[in-house]
């Protein structure tokens, strides 16, 4: 039977969501719901594109279109996403998505493709010419976890373990819940202070909504103080810590190992079974930081399609471009960067 690729609506969403489960390549970042929070908290026009044979799903493609005066004009599978890129029961799906993606690339102008994996389509299913891969950018972090504290405790290397019990020896305790507003003022004090824009609480408020049920805010409080916080997403037996960050007294107090912890302490007592601490740029202090977890990284396998002329974009914050801008933005009042951040950020992706 022929394949035929139509949008994602209301009404197939549970069957999209059924696919991705069912697909063992399939991430948190595939479900459906991803869609309109980041059309709403963005403004990106959602091109969300299911593959159907005979009336079943044979594939998913979650994709945004995102056209920036600053960035370009591209589609992503997904922005502000770690992984992401086509979900296919075989090769002849997987094809009509990449035919459906060359079609949509011309018809919306954009520059670029790219498809964010996790777990790459099998050999051959993507062109590497029409497809290049860039495999330097981006590690992630994955690592089992069991359900016992201890044994958890004693897999995270004796400097950095060492480090999680002066926390604890502190008399830090977390607390955890779905309210995401307290986050978002940790975190935007947080990434002014790295030099990048910080998103909209908008933004957090959608995913709370989204995703409840399937998310948490682990907060952690030093003398009934909160000094630092993570947002955490719980997918088929996997914590995935997204948005984080800390107080300046978070470092002195050790609030941010202890914090780590314990998501892995709770998840373990909910039933997860793998940590994700996702993504990083090899040469940052994020990357260090969680190989001293003991975390190995793997290379995240990112792959484009190209429009003539276009080159693959390089929006990080270690290329030397952006330098002055992190340099400046560092030391901009906080609610001048919370005010003027979430308009640029949103071209990132």
């Amino acid at each position: 039977m022929p394949i035929r690729c139509r949008p994602l609506n209301a009404a197939t969403a549970t069957a999209w969501d059924g696919f991705v489960d069912a697909t063992p390549a399939g991430t948190f970042f595939h479900r459906a719901a991803w869609a309109p929070v980041l059309a709403r908290a963005f403004g990106h026009t959602p091109h969300y594109t299911l593959a159907e044979r005979d009336g079943a799903v044979v594939g998913v493609l979650p994709l945004m279109h995102v056209n920036s005066l600053l960035f370009g004009n591209s589609l992503m599978s997904s922005p502000f996403c770690v992984y992401g890129g086509p979900l296919a029961a075989d090769a002849e799906a997987a094809a009509a998505l990449e035919a459906h993606v060359a079609g949509l690339m011309w018809r919306v102008g954009a520059r670029t493709t790219e498809f964010r994996f996790l777990h790459p389509l099998p050999e051959g299913w993507l062109s590497d010419a029409e497809w290049p891969t860039r495999s330097d950018l981006y590690a992630t972090f994955r690592k089992p976890i069991t359900a016992d504290d201890d044994a958890n405790m004693k897999a995270i290397p004796r400097k950095q373990r060492a480090v999680v019990r002066k926390g604890i020896e502190r008399g830090l305790v977390s607390t955890a819940s779905d309210q995401v507003d307290g986050l978002h003022a940790i975190y935007a004090e947080s990434v002014r202070n790295l030099g990048t824009p910080v998103f909209s609480r908008r933004y957090f408020r959608s995913l709370a909504e989204a995703f409840r049920g399937e998310m948490d805010v682990v907060t952690v409080l030093d003398a009934g103080r909160p000094v630092s916080a993570v947002l955490n997403f719980y997918d088929r037996g996997e914590v995935l810590p997204y948005y984080g960050g800390g107080t300046a007294a978070a470092r002195t107090s050790h609030a941010h190992d202890f914090m780590y912890w314990e998501v892995m302490r709770r998840a373990a007592a909910r039933g997860s079974r793998l940590f994700d601490f996702g993504r990083s740029k090899a040469g940052t202090g994020a990357f260090a930081f969680k190989k001293n977890w003991g975390f190995d990284p793997a290379p995240l396998r990112y792959r484009y399609r190209l429009a003539p002329g276009a080159a693959i974009p390089d929006h990080n914050p270690l290329n030397p471009k952006y330098r002055l801008f992190i340099a400046a933005w560092k030391r901009l009042p906080l609610p001048v960067a919370n005010l003027i951040g979430p308009h640029i950020v949103r071209g990132v992706g």
